[in-house]
């Protein structure tokens, strides 16, 4: 399937998820994470959820990242410039939602991307190859390519793989990691 028509079926899928299903697949989603991945002292890009998208609720595991000593930061994005840049996430009070229902940071200290050890990424759709489906204006492939060779791409995600996604760009910038309620996938 090509990404336009796998966009358009995770997000009926979503949109089928009651909030009691939201909220467990989200904390279950947490929970595997917190399992699988060593997050202690670690520096890590957080999105936070765009509700009416259905996202899986990354406040959760913010406040368990950051009961562990963990330092995460949450994109801003700039629509004019197609960058993002980052901000240490330390406040609910330091966030605005943004025209798109983005929960954005008005201020804070910047993170540079080449400082992360885990992005975790949003996503629709994602393959057994770990090519991801985002919202198609590129923001999250840009940022990646910035980051340092070690940093780990996390993709979090409430269904299973796609067998592929058949136009996939040579910019488009690969998971090393999906989590999903059931399981974790390394494509690494």
């Amino acid at each position: 399937m090509t990404k336009s028509e796998l966009r358009e079926l995770y997000r009926s899928k979503r949109l089928m998820l009651s909030p009691r299903e939201l909220e467990r697949l989200s904390e279950t989603i947490v929970e595997q994470t917190l399992t699988h991945f060593q997050l202690e002292e670690k520096t890590i890009s957080l999105f936070l959820p765009i509700e009416r998208q259905k996202e899986v609720n990354t406040y959760l595991l913010w406040e368990r990242a950051k009961n562990i000593g963990a330092r995460v930061a949450i994109p801003k994005s700039n629509f004019e410039s197609m960058e993002m840049r980052h901000f240490l996430f330390e406040s609910t009070d330091q966030l605005e939602v943004n025209e798109k229902g983005i929960p954005e940071p008005k201020k804070g200290k910047i993170i540079a991307a080449d400082r992360f050890d885990i992005v975790f990424v949003p996503l629709l759709a994602v393959d057994k190859f770990g090519h991801r489906v985002g919202y198609g204006k590129g923001f999250y492939d840009r940022f990646l390519r910035k980051c340092s060779p070690s940093c780990q791409f996390i993709g979090l995600h409430y269904f299973d793989v796609e067998e592929s996604i058949s136009d996939v760009l040579p910019t488009d910038v690969k998971l090393n990691a999906l989590v999903t309620p059931e399981k974790i996938i390394r494509f690494d």
